[in-house]
Protein backbone atom coordinates (compact mmCIF):
# COMPACT_ATOMS: atom_id res chain seq x y z
CA UNK A 1 0.00 0.00 0.00
CA UNK A 2 1.29 3.67 -0.77
CA UNK A 3 -0.19 6.69 0.90
CA UNK A 4 0.70 10.31 0.75
CA UNK A 5 -1.36 13.30 0.98
CA UNK A 6 -1.97 15.53 -2.17
CA UNK A 7 0.82 16.68 -3.95
CA UNK A 8 3.26 14.64 -2.17
CA UNK A 9 4.14 12.89 -5.59
CA UNK A 10 2.23 9.69 -5.19
CA UNK A 11 1.11 9.09 -8.65
CA UNK A 12 4.96 9.82 -9.83
CA UNK A 13 6.01 7.24 -7.58
CA UNK A 14 3.10 4.55 -8.31
CA UNK A 15 4.02 4.91 -11.96
CA UNK A 16 7.93 4.15 -10.96
CA UNK A 17 6.96 0.77 -8.85
CA UNK A 18 4.88 -0.27 -11.12
CA UNK A 19 7.49 -0.36 -13.90
CA UNK A 20 10.36 -1.57 -11.90
CA UNK A 21 8.32 -4.30 -9.91
CA UNK A 22 5.52 -5.04 -12.45
CA UNK A 23 3.01 -4.75 -9.68
CA UNK A 24 -0.52 -4.50 -10.73
CA UNK A 25 -1.60 -0.79 -9.68
CA UNK A 26 -4.85 -0.75 -7.94
CA UNK A 27 -6.73 2.91 -7.44
CA UNK A 28 -10.37 2.83 -6.05
CA UNK A 29 -11.46 5.48 -7.83
CA UNK A 30 -10.31 3.36 -11.23
CA UNK A 31 -12.20 0.14 -10.06
CA UNK A 32 -15.19 2.66 -8.87
CA UNK A 33 -15.51 4.06 -12.13
CA UNK A 34 -15.12 0.86 -14.40
CA UNK A 35 -17.53 -1.03 -11.81
CA UNK A 36 -20.20 1.31 -13.04
CA UNK A 37 -19.46 1.61 -16.37
CA UNK A 38 -19.35 -1.97 -16.80
CA UNK A 39 -22.70 -2.31 -14.76
CA UNK A 40 -21.45 -4.67 -12.31
CA UNK A 41 -23.63 -5.33 -9.21
CA UNK A 42 -21.41 -3.87 -7.47
CA UNK A 43 -21.00 -1.28 -9.92
CA UNK A 44 -24.96 -0.68 -9.73
CA UNK A 45 -25.14 -0.56 -6.34
CA UNK A 46 -22.85 2.04 -6.12
CA UNK A 47 -24.28 3.97 -8.85
CA UNK A 48 -27.12 4.21 -6.72
CA UNK A 49 -25.73 5.74 -3.92
CA UNK A 50 -23.55 8.42 -6.34
CA UNK A 51 -27.01 9.40 -7.88
CA UNK A 52 -28.40 10.20 -4.87
CA UNK A 53 -24.83 12.52 -4.37
CA UNK A 54 -24.37 10.32 -1.09
CA UNK A 55 -20.69 8.51 -0.34
CA UNK A 56 -20.88 5.23 -1.20
CA UNK A 57 -20.85 2.65 1.48
CA UNK A 58 -17.30 0.90 2.73
CA UNK A 59 -19.16 -2.51 2.43
CA UNK A 60 -19.60 -2.05 -1.47
CA UNK A 61 -15.98 -0.45 -2.09
CA UNK A 62 -14.43 -3.54 -0.41
CA UNK A 63 -16.57 -6.11 -2.91
CA UNK A 64 -14.70 -4.37 -5.47
CA UNK A 65 -11.49 -4.02 -4.46
CA UNK A 66 -11.45 -8.01 -3.04
CA UNK A 67 -13.07 -8.98 -6.08
CA UNK A 68 -10.60 -7.57 -8.35
CA UNK A 69 -7.91 -8.57 -6.15
CA UNK A 70 -8.67 -12.18 -6.92
CA UNK A 71 -8.06 -11.89 -10.53
CA UNK A 72 -5.71 -13.15 -12.03
CA UNK A 73 -2.91 -10.87 -12.87
CA UNK A 74 -2.97 -9.89 -9.26
CA UNK A 75 -2.34 -12.80 -7.87
CA UNK A 76 0.31 -13.50 -10.15
CA UNK A 77 2.19 -10.66 -10.04
CA UNK A 78 1.48 -8.64 -7.06
CA UNK A 79 -0.52 -5.76 -6.07
CA UNK A 80 0.01 -1.96 -5.19
CA UNK A 81 -3.51 -0.54 -3.87
CA UNK A 82 -2.61 3.36 -4.02
CA UNK A 83 -4.64 5.42 -1.56
CA UNK A 84 -6.87 3.33 0.14
CA UNK A 85 -7.98 2.56 2.85
CA UNK A 86 -8.33 6.66 3.36
CA UNK A 87 -10.32 6.19 7.33
CA UNK A 88 -10.24 3.83 9.80
CA UNK A 89 -13.56 2.33 8.95
CA UNK A 90 -12.09 1.40 5.78
CA UNK A 91 -9.17 -0.33 7.12
CA UNK A 92 -10.98 -1.95 9.58
CA UNK A 93 -13.59 -3.37 6.88
CA UNK A 94 -10.60 -4.33 4.57
CA UNK A 95 -8.44 -6.03 7.39
CA UNK A 96 -11.92 -8.21 7.97
CA UNK A 97 -10.95 -9.59 4.46
CA UNK A 98 -7.58 -10.30 5.11
CA UNK A 99 -6.31 -7.44 2.62
CA UNK A 100 -3.38 -6.54 3.92
CA UNK A 101 0.04 -5.50 2.76
CA UNK A 102 3.16 -6.53 3.06
CA UNK A 103 4.77 -3.12 3.28
CA UNK A 104 2.77 0.28 3.80
CA UNK A 105 4.82 3.54 2.42
CA UNK A 106 3.64 6.65 3.85
CA UNK A 107 5.49 9.71 1.88
CA UNK A 108 5.69 12.66 4.03
CA UNK A 109 5.66 15.82 3.03
CA UNK A 110 5.20 19.36 5.65
CA UNK A 111 1.52 21.05 4.82
CA UNK A 112 3.22 24.14 3.51
CA UNK A 113 5.45 22.46 0.92
CA UNK A 114 2.17 20.42 -0.29
CA UNK A 115 0.70 24.14 -0.55
CA UNK A 116 3.36 25.56 -2.60
CA UNK A 117 3.82 22.49 -5.25
CA UNK A 118 -0.19 23.01 -5.40
CA UNK A 119 -0.77 26.80 -5.53
CA UNK A 120 2.01 26.69 -8.31
CA UNK A 121 0.75 24.45 -10.50
CA UNK A 122 -0.59 25.27 -13.74
CA UNK A 123 -2.18 23.94 -16.96
CA UNK A 124 -1.81 24.68 -20.81
CA UNK A 125 -5.60 24.20 -22.42
CA UNK A 126 -4.01 23.58 -25.67
CA UNK A 127 -1.27 20.50 -25.30
CA UNK A 128 -2.29 19.13 -21.63
CA UNK A 129 0.73 19.75 -20.09
CA UNK A 130 1.09 20.83 -16.34
CA UNK A 131 4.29 23.19 -15.42
CA UNK A 132 4.67 24.43 -12.04
CA UNK A 133 5.97 28.38 -11.57
CA UNK A 134 8.37 27.31 -9.41
CA UNK A 135 9.45 23.69 -9.85
CA UNK A 136 9.26 23.31 -13.68
CA UNK A 137 8.85 26.73 -15.29
CA UNK A 138 7.12 26.97 -18.91
CA UNK A 139 8.87 29.22 -21.55
CA UNK A 140 7.87 33.22 -21.38
CA UNK A 141 5.86 32.51 -24.76
CA UNK A 142 2.93 30.77 -23.24
CA UNK A 143 3.06 31.49 -19.72
CA UNK A 144 -0.12 34.11 -21.13
CA UNK A 145 -2.21 31.28 -21.53
CA UNK A 146 -1.45 28.29 -18.65
CA UNK A 147 -4.45 28.53 -15.83
CA UNK A 148 -4.69 27.37 -12.59
CA UNK A 149 -7.03 24.34 -12.07
CA UNK A 150 -10.03 25.56 -10.03
CA UNK A 151 -9.02 22.85 -7.31
CA UNK A 152 -5.30 24.01 -6.86
CA UNK A 153 -6.37 26.74 -5.08
CA UNK A 154 -4.55 27.73 -1.33
CA UNK A 155 -7.91 26.95 0.24
CA UNK A 156 -9.05 24.04 -1.52
CA UNK A 157 -5.66 22.70 -1.00
CA UNK A 158 -5.17 22.96 2.86
CA UNK A 159 -8.73 21.57 2.74
CA UNK A 160 -7.38 18.25 1.43
CA UNK A 161 -4.32 18.69 3.29
CA UNK A 162 -6.48 18.61 6.53
CA UNK A 163 -8.83 15.41 5.61
CA UNK A 164 -5.75 13.73 4.55
CA UNK A 165 -3.93 14.64 8.27
CA UNK A 166 -7.11 14.06 10.18
CA UNK A 167 -7.35 10.57 8.85
CA UNK A 168 -4.03 8.98 8.18
CA UNK A 169 -2.80 8.37 11.60
CA UNK A 170 -5.75 6.05 12.22
CA UNK A 171 -5.09 4.28 8.71
CA UNK A 172 -1.30 3.89 9.75
CA UNK A 173 -2.63 2.39 13.31
CA UNK A 174 -3.71 -1.21 11.60
CA UNK A 175 -0.46 -1.17 9.64
CA UNK A 176 2.36 0.13 12.38
CA UNK A 177 3.96 -3.35 11.81
CA UNK A 178 5.05 -2.51 8.00
CA UNK A 179 4.99 0.72 8.03
CA UNK A 180 8.01 2.42 6.56
CA UNK A 181 8.24 6.30 6.24
CA UNK A 182 9.44 8.33 3.09
CA UNK A 183 11.08 11.86 3.34
CA UNK A 184 8.92 12.97 0.20
CA UNK A 185 10.65 16.20 0.60
CA UNK A 186 13.86 15.23 -1.29
CA UNK A 187 14.32 14.73 -5.59
CA UNK A 188 11.74 12.10 -6.99
CA UNK A 189 14.90 10.27 -7.54
CA UNK A 190 15.77 10.19 -4.40
CA UNK A 191 12.07 9.23 -3.22
CA UNK A 192 12.27 6.27 -5.64
CA UNK A 193 15.35 4.97 -4.26
CA UNK A 194 14.11 4.81 -1.18
CA UNK A 195 11.01 3.18 -2.16
CA UNK A 196 12.96 0.96 -3.46
CA UNK A 197 15.06 0.39 -0.72
CA UNK A 198 11.55 -0.50 1.29
CA UNK A 199 10.39 -3.37 -1.08
CA UNK A 200 13.54 -5.18 -1.70
CA UNK A 201 14.18 -5.41 1.94
CA UNK A 202 10.82 -6.61 2.21
CA UNK A 203 10.87 -9.06 -0.69
CA UNK A 204 13.80 -10.65 0.97
CA UNK A 205 11.84 -11.25 4.22
CA UNK A 206 9.61 -12.94 1.97
CA UNK A 207 11.70 -14.85 -0.35
CA UNK A 208 15.44 -14.77 0.61
CA UNK A 209 16.20 -16.40 -2.49
CA UNK A 210 14.68 -14.12 -4.73
CA UNK A 211 16.62 -11.02 -3.50
CA UNK A 212 19.70 -13.38 -3.50
CA UNK A 213 19.31 -14.61 -7.27
CA UNK A 214 19.26 -10.49 -7.92
CA UNK A 215 22.23 -10.13 -6.53
CA UNK A 216 24.14 -13.15 -7.63
CA UNK A 217 22.40 -14.07 -11.14
CA UNK A 218 24.95 -16.29 -12.08
CA UNK A 219 24.89 -18.61 -8.78
CA UNK A 220 23.79 -22.28 -9.55
CA UNK A 221 20.70 -21.49 -7.59
CA UNK A 222 19.63 -19.22 -9.59
CA UNK A 223 20.07 -20.56 -13.00
CA UNK A 224 17.55 -21.70 -15.19
CA UNK A 225 18.65 -25.07 -17.37
CA UNK A 226 16.76 -25.29 -20.61
CA UNK A 227 18.73 -28.99 -21.43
Amino acid sequence: MIAGAPAAGKGTQCAKIVEKYKLVHISVGDILRDEVKNGTPAGKKAKDFMDRGVLVPDEVVVEMVKARLAEGDVKQRGWLLDGYPRSASQAEAIEKEGIRPDVFLLINVPDELLVERVVGRRLDPQTGAIYHLKYSPPSADIVSRLIQRSDDTEDKCRVRVATHNANVDAVVGYYKDVKVDIDGTQSMQDVFEAICTALDETIAKSDPLEQYCKDEPAADECRVYTD
